[in-house]
């Protein structure tokens, strides 16, 4: 009877829990998920759109949840619209989807290419749109813009719809004018001018000859750049405590210009101290690094002269192997009597080895190209010399727009990688030329070429060169490693016709073929060889010619071979600042053929700096002797002077003549040395202005012929003037303006003398 009493008490409490709570258990059961449906979506997959839910079928509903789920689709960037509702136990998650980029395009833009946009943009075909993307990309044109100096660049994106969710993405761009340079100002220099530290920048103002460069527009990285560089000027001077308090760029109130102000602390100028050396390598004598420091105690502190110092120091220090020495300069600063006081502390480096030679970004040349050129193989000592040395002789390849060498630290403490990395630019050349001087008139050319054909570094070049007085064909070919081996070896099948009328009464005509090798002998002494063979006709003699000249009327054939020896220590070979250059080479003819004799050709030349490598002076002197072997020289084997061989004369203006006729004859022997100093002539460095001054000083003589009318005076000739070299947007320019001051009555003056070329 108990028990009972207990059961029915439980189920009347029980039933009771349900009257009071009527439906908890049908609550429980409706909060619950039972099913997710996508809507909207046409490209992208259900699931995808599922994955980024943080919920699921079955899990209870949750606002915060649900909340976060749209801000996870939201920044998929893949939808530009996003909805969850909630009907009953479902859930319905509705999209709509970004379209995609069909076509991306530039408009308008005639300054900047459209690869160089591309480049910058973010946005590509096949790549889905959204606002945020297209206006990020905006302001990366526009940033493009200002660094190029248009500010007033204004840009506006354009959208095509097209089918099935797809766009055209058109950038239509406003260049605006190019927003330049009005004025450049200095605050607190009094050591130095304006214009002397606006010559030290790399910004400049707005000049009318300024459409040679971009250094009259704003950059802002310039302008930090500028920064730097007159700091460094100022330490080259003594100014230790040089600091630049501001650089301020302000725009005009119309946008057309800009004012920008460098505000300086110039501080005081110091000297150098005491100058001492302390070394851990044990090899490495501290008389012989003195002897390699540039700085001194007493002069004027320089901090390039420590930075060379530095450079000479573990230049010397690679060529023992120690690739990774550390030398570093401690400063004693006295500010009561501004001087400063250097140590070289040079930290002990372990002896290196080349583990291995990585090339990259080298997509047209073979590997083999660029490896040929390094001094250093793996497991050679590593040597900073011939590191450098390799460097050097890749860029003087001419195959690379950038060559970037660099180090990293090998497997072992004792091992090193060396990377290099390259830029290859265009190699292929189709040019058109034309020019005039005063020399051969009016001409014109056509080139065909190509510096690295196949990407084997083989030079192939077709030319046509049309002239007034000179008409020339040339096909050559150059392997520069012939059969493997570090020797170049080509050829060169040419034909020459020479309008020789005004200086000596006749027309020449060869047709030959070179073949030719070089290969150096030391870094600095190089050798060629080469086999001529040539068909030479003289023709069309003036009646009224000289006897000699019509005694070498017809044809003969030159078959002779020849040599050249040539030493370079030059910097630059193109526009020397100091070293020299000595050459000796010989040709001997008579290996068949028509002609028997020997000519030697030798010159030597000297660059040396005035002052900082802007005011260069060089000397030189070259000289010539040919003479026949049983016979006598004939016209086509004699040396001319005159015209650019020694200015103040005309082309074969000086030497034997006829006075009869007054054609010039050649001669056997000549020497001519020369003078001059190279000068900026005080415009702007871009504008490609250099003066001259001159000084020539020679002759030519010795003929065998014995006609009483030819005159043969072997008296010196001298001549002295002044020109200027103009590298403009048109092509180099040359004028000269000579007086020779020493001459024959019989000589052929030319006191101006102009070249002008140009390439397109």
């Amino acid at each position: 009877m108990r028990s009972l009493l207990i059961v029915c008490f439980l189920a009347m409490a029980a039933l009771g829990s349900v009257v009071a709570n009527p439906g908890s258990s049908h609550a429980q059961t409706s909060n619950s998920i039972t099913e997710i449906r996508v809507e909207g979506n046409r490209r992208i997959e259900a699931a995808t759109v599922k994955s980024y839910l943080l919920f699921d079928v079955g899990s209870p509903y949750d606002r915060g949840r649900v909340d976060k789920s749209l801000k996870a689709l939201f920044n998929t960037g893949l939808f530009a619209d996003v909805t969850i509702r909630r009907n009953g136990s479902s859930v319905t998650v509705a999209v709509v989807e970004n379209p995609i980029i069909n076509r991306l395009a530039f408009e308008g833009n005639l300054r900047i290419e459209d690869e160089v946009l591309s480049a910058e943009v973010q946005l590509r075909p096949r790549v889905v749109y959204t606002r945020a993307r297209v206006q990020n990309d905006v302001q990366r044109i526009i940033t493009v813009y200002r660094r190029s100096g248009r500010f007033a660049a204004v840009v506006e994106p354009k959208v095509i719809q097209l089918p099935e969710n797809r766009v055209d993405l058109v950038f239509e761009i406003n260049e605006g004018e190019e927003t330049g340079i009005n004025k450049v100002r200095f605050i607190g220099n009094k050591k130095f001018s304006d214009s002397r530290l606006l010559s030290q920048i790399s910004t400049t103002e707005t000049r009318w000859y300024n459409f040679l460069s971009d250094s009259d527009t704003y950059d802002p990285d310039r302008l930090t750049y500028d920064r730097e560089l007159l700091r460094k000027y100022y330490l080259s001077k003594g100014y230790a405590d040089f600091r630049v308090v501001s650089a301020v760029a302000e725009l005009t109130p119309n946008r057309d210009g800009f004012f920008i102000t460098f505000a300086l602390d110039e501080g005081k100028q110091y000297n150098f101290a005491k100058i001492d050396v302390k070394s851990e390598i044990k090899d490495l004598q501290p008389e012989a690094v003195r002897a390699l420091l540039t700085t001194f105690e007493g002069e004027t502190y320089n901090a390039d002269k420590i930075e060379e110092s530095i450079q000479n120091i573990t230049f010397e220090l690679g060529k023992l192997g120690y690739a990774f020495v550390n030398v570093r300069p401690r400063i004693d600063r006295n500010p009561d009597d501004l001087t400063i006081g250097v140590t070289y502390e040079i930290n002990k480096g372990s002896r290196v080895y080349v583990e291995r030679i990585n090339i990259t970004g080298n997509v047209r040349t073979l590997d083999h190209v660029i490896r040929r050129e390094f001094r250093l193989v793996e497991g050679d000592a590593f040597n900073t010399a011939l590191l450098r040395r390799s460097q050097s002789r890749i860029r003087s390849l001419n195959f690379f727009e950038k060559v970037e060498v660099t180090q990293d630290e090998g497997s072992a403490p004792d091992k090193t990688v060396i990377n290099v990395d390259v830029q290859e630019k265009s190699t292929g050349e189709l040019s058109i030329g034309a020019g005039f001087s005063t020399e051969n008139s009016v001409s014109g050319d056509l080139q065909i070429r190509e510096r690295n054909l196949l990407g084997k570094g083989q030079d192939l070049r077709f030319k046509i060169s049309l002239g007034t007085e000179t008409q020339q064909i040339d096909l050559g070919f150059t392997e520069p490693y012939f059969l493997g081996k570090d020797m170049s070896g080509g050829f060169d099948i040419y034909s020459i016709i020479d309008d020789r009328q005004d200086e000596s009464g006749y027309d020449l005509r060869k047709i030959g073929l070179r073949l030719r090798s070089g290969f150096p002998i030391t870094e600095r002494v190089s050798a060629s060889v080469g086999y001529t063979i040539e068909d030479l006709e003289i023709s069309d003699v003036d009646s009224d010619a000289s006897s000699v000249i019509q005694r070498s009327e017809g044809r003969e054939l030159t078959s002779g071979v020849n040599y050249k020896i040539t030493v370079n220590y030059l910097d630059d070979n193109l526009l020397p600042t100091e070293g020299y250059r000595y050459s000796f080479g010989q040709t001997f003819n008579g290996l068949g053929g028509d002609v028997y004799g020997i000519s030697s050709i030798a010159d030597i030349v000297y660059f040396y700096p005035v002052y900082e490598r802007d005011v260069v002076f060089s000397v030189g002197a070259e000289t010539g002797y040919v003479f026949g072997l049983g016979e006598d020289v004939g016209v086509n084997q004699r040396f001319n002077l005159g015209g650019r061989s020694f200015r103040g004369f005309e082309k074969a203006g000086l030497g034997p003549r006829d006075t009869n006729t007054d054609d010039a004859l050649g001669g056997n022997t000549y020497i001519v040395g020369s003078a001059e100093l190279r000068f900026p002539m005080g415009f702007p460095e871009e504008f490609g202005l250099l003066g001259r001054t001159f000084v020539n000083v020679g002759t030519l003589t010795d003929i065998d012929d014995n006609d009483p009318d030819i005159v043969d005076d072997p008296s010196i000739r001298a001549s002295a003037g002044f020109g200027v070299n103009w590298t403009s947007p048109f092509g180099p320019l040359q004028v000269n303006f000579s007086y020779p001051f020493l001459k024959e009555d019989y000589d052929k003056e030319e006191v101006f003398q102009l070249e002008f070329g140009t390439r397109f």
